[in-house]
């Protein structure tokens, strides 16, 4: 079995009727996720979804926005 590169993970999630999902406790704990605590759900059609902990919430929006400058010049190069 191949070894997983340092500092990633993964892990499943059954999405209920609800569509509720439960992290799992390994998950909760490395991101000191807690009950109460407001995660960030992002989406892209072609990547995919993304949950990063709130504490990376300013570097996830600084990212977005550079994302988004670049398609607006790149548009107003063309």
């Amino acid at each position: 079995m191949k070894k997983t590169p340092k500092g990633k993970y993964a892990w499943t999630a059954t999405v209920g009727e609800k569509g509720q999902i439960v992290i799992p406790k390994q998950a909760r704990e490395l991101f000191d996720i807690k009950p109460g605590d407001t995660l960030l759900i992002m989406g892209d059609e072609k990547r995919g979804m993304a949950i990063p902990p709130t504490s990376m919430f300013a570097q996830v929006a600084a990212k977005i926005f550079v994302d988004i400058e670049d398609s607006e010049t790149e548009e107003n190069d063309e």
